[in-house]
C-alpha cells in the first residue's frame, strides 16, 4: 500500500524525537483495546452519498487489506499485471447532518472518504493501486475524495489532515480521551473557497496546481511536488532562491540542531561548488547534499533524500522545512521555529504557505516534513477512546 513514509514516521515515539518535534509521546495509562470506535461526522452541506474506506496494514501480522464497519480485517487477494478490481471495501457514509460511528482496529493506514461516487481500487503483484490524484487518467480523477492517515497501536493513536497530495474536501480529525478532546484540521469560516481564490491569484504557474471536473466545479488543488512532475508548475520555480542559499552559505555556515531533546548535537553545513558538505563537532563531514531543484524541495526526496537514520535524514528533513518555508536565507540556525519567519520570501512554497493561513489552528501537513518544529495538523493520545473525523463545510 502507497502510503507516505515521511508522514507516518511521525506515527512512531523514535520518528518524532528523530524529526526534532516536541510532541511528547505518554504511555498509555492501559491496554489500548483491539478496535477503537470511530465516529464520522457530516457537516459538509452536499446531499452527495458518502463512501467510507479504511485501508492499511495490521500490526499484528505485516498483511495490507482493510477492515469493515466492525473493524474486522481482510487482507487483499492477490493482484494482477494488469491490475485486476479490488474487493469493494466501502462503508456507507452519513448522510449530511448525521453521523455513523464504526471500528477502528490496529492499523497503519488511510480512512478515504467520496463524495457521490465510490472510488475505483486495484490490485497489482505488489498490492493496493491507490488513487493517483496528479495523473487525468486515473479512474478516480473526476471524483471528488480525500483521505487521512492515521496509526494505532499498543501506544495509542496518531490521525493527522494531510494536504502533502493535494488540498480538497475539507475536514477535521480528533481524539478522545478521559482528559478531552484534541482536535485539529478545520479551516477558518470561508477558508475552502479562501484558498483555492488565493492560489488563482498567486501567479507564477500555481493556479494551475488547481483541477476541476468536467462541469467546472472544482476538486483540489495538486501539491506543488505533483506540480513539477506534470509540468503544470515549472521546473524552476525554487531555482531562485537555491541559488541565494547555496551562495549565501558558501562563506557563511549553517547550523543544523535535529532533536530538541539533544540541543548538543549539532552539524555545520557549507558549501562548496555544488555540495554542501555537513561535519560534526569534531570536524568530520558526515554527510553531503548536492544543489537541490524544485521537486526535490517539494517532494523532500531526491537530492533531499530522508533515511530513516539518525544523521542525513534529521539533516535531511530540516533542510526541507527550511527550503519549504523559505526561512535559510532569514536564519543560519535551523529548525527555525518561529513560524512569523515562514513563507517571507517571494519565491517559496505557495501552496503550503496558502494551506497553513486558511487553518484554525495553523497547523497542516502542507509538505511532507511540516511536522518539523511541530506545526503538523496531528493529533495523539496513549489512551484513546474514541477517533473522529468531521466532512467539514466547503462554504
Amino acid at each position: 500500500m502507497r502510503i507516505k513514509p515521511k508522514l507516518l514516521a511521525v506515527l512512531a515515539a523514535a520518528a518524532t524525537i528523530a524529526a526534532g518535534l516536541t510532541a511528547t509521546v505518554s504511555a498509555p495509562a492501559e491496554a489500548v483495546p483491539a478496535t477503537i470506535p470511530l465516529k464520522i461526522t457530516n457537516n459538509s452541506g452536499r446531499g452527495d452519498a458518502i463512501y467510507i474506506y479504511n485501508l492499511g496494514t495490521n500490526l499484528a501480522t505485516g498483511q495490507q487489506g482493510w477492515a469493515d464497519a466492525n473493524g474486522t480485517f481482510h487482507a487483499w487477494p492477490a493482484g494482477g499485471n494488469p491490475p485486476t478490481p479490488a474487493p469493494d471495501a466501502s462503508i456507507a457514509g452519513p448522510a449530511n447532518g448525521q453521523s455513523i460511528t464504526i471500528q477502528m482496529p490496529k492499523f497503519s493506514g488511510r480512512v478515504y472518504f467520496s463524495y457521490g461516487q465510490k472510488l475505483v481500487f486495484k490490485l497489482t503483484t505488489g498490492g493496493l493501486v491507490q488513487p493517483a490524484v496528479q495523473n487525468p487518467s486515473d479512474p478516480n480523477a473526476n471524483i471528488l475524495f480525500n483521505w487521512t492517515e492515521y496509526t494505532l497501536n499498543d501506544s495509542g493513536l496518531w490521525i493527522n489532515s494531510t494536504q502533502v497530495d493535494m488540498f480538497s474536501a475539507p475536514y477535521a480529525v480528533s481524539v478522545q480521551s478521559a482528559a478531552g478532546t484534541k482536535t485539529t484540521g478545520h479551516l477558518k469560516p470561508g477558508g475552502y473557497n479562501a484558498f483555492f481564490n488565493a492560489l488563482r491569484n498567486q501567479g507564477g504557474g500555481w493556479s494551475n496546481l488547481i483541477k476541476t471536473a468536467p462541469d467546472g466545479s472544482v476538486l483540489r488543488a495538486l501539491a506543488p511536488s505533483y506540480g513539477v512532475e506534470t509540468g503544470a508548475l515549472p521546473g524552476s520555480v525554487m531555482d531562485d532562491y537555491v541559488n541565494r542559499v547555496w551562495s549565501k552559505y558558501s562563506t557563511e555556515t549553517l547550523t543544523v540542531t535535529p532533536f530538541t531533546d539533544q540541543p548538543n548535537i549539532k552539524y555545520f553545513g557549507r558549501v562548496s561548488g555544488n555540495t554542501m558538505n555537513f561535519t560534526n563537532t569534531s570536524g568530520q563531514v558526515v554527510t553531503s547534499f548536492q544543489k537541490p531543484n524544485s521537486a526535490s524541495i517539494f517532494g523532500c526526496a531526491g537530492l533531499l533524500d530522508a533515511p530513516n537514520d539518525l544523521v542525513r535524514g534529521p539533516i535531511s528533513r530540516t533542510l526541507c522545512a527550511g527550503f519549504n518555508r523559505s526561512t535559510l536565507l532569514i536564519n543560519p540556525n535551523q529548525p527555525d521555529a518561529n513560524n512569523a519567519n515562514f513563507y517571507r520570501d517571494n519565491v517559496t512554497n505557495h501552496y503550503s504557505r496558502l494551506v497553513h493561513e486558511q487553518m484554525a489552528d495553523g497547523k497542516a501537513y502542507g509538505f511532507a516534513f511540516d511536522d518539523v518544529g511541530a506545526h503538523e495538523s496531528l493529533v495523539h493520545d496513549g489512551n484513546p477512546q474514541q477517533a473522529g473525523i468531521t466532512l467539514d463545510p466547503f462554504n
